[in-house]
């Protein structure tokens, strides 16, 4: 890679290859399949009856694993939210460090960061039942995730020609909140809300 997407300090570079997580070790064959199990069966029936109905036992069932197997490996559900949300993630991920402008690396940072704010809200509309699980299930999990440390690193990298960009990359991040946005979506509608969300962000480079 070239000097300025390695060190992460010029604004619109890509970021550093090493923001995405770390893949799993390699599984055992029956836990990948339990896993791979599990995950279809949460998948399907969080989208046949909403994520608040389903009960980790039904998925247990679903999966035909036992309710230990399913706790221990995903702990609660919004571990479960979590890893359902994972593969998507990355998608995402990927187009940020290595995709087509100005989602990806090679457009002006006022570009890149509009892209980024409709790519996002495109996958937290898609996923919201699931995000706004895994992010408020317990305290702070929002920000324990790695997921979360790399959309601000990006977007603090896009706002490095404004004042306070880690500041800044954590307010516009509130702002896309999955309970800020459900809350928001009724009232405002998607178009209204999507245009405050880019006036928001894009005020931040000011």
């Amino acid at each position: 890679m070239h000097g300025d997407e390695d060190d992460g300090r010029r604004a619109g570079s890509a970021v550093p290859l090493e923001l995405l997580r770390a893949r799993p070790a390699r599984e055992r064959a029956d836990a990948a399949r339990n896993r791979a199990a599990v995950l279809e069966a949460a998948a399907r029936l969080f989208a046949e009856h909403g994520v608040a109905a389903v009960s980790m036992d039904q998925i247990a069932a679903a999966a035909g694993v036992g309710k230990g197997t399913l706790f221990r490996r995903f702990g609660d559900k919004s571990g479960l939210a979590a890893a359902l949300l994972d593969a998507r993630e990355r998608v995402l991920q990927e187009s940020i460090l290595h995709g087509p402008p100005p989602l990806g690396p090679g457009a002006p940072a006022a570009e890149r960061l509009a892209a980024f704010m409709d790519a996002y809200l495109d996958y937290l509309l898609e996923h919201l039942d699931l995000v706004r699980m895994s992010e408020t299930a317990t305290p702070g999990a929002r920000y324990r995730i790695g997921a979360y440390r790399f959309w601000h690193r990006h977007l603090a990298i896009l706002l490095a020609g404004g004042p306070d960009p880690e500041h800044a990359a954590h307010a516009v991040l509130a702002a896309l909140a999955a309970e800020h946005v459900a809350a928001l979506l009724p009232e405002l509608g998607e178009p209204r809300l999507r245009a405050g969300l880019h006036r928001l962000a894009i005020g931040r480079l000011a």
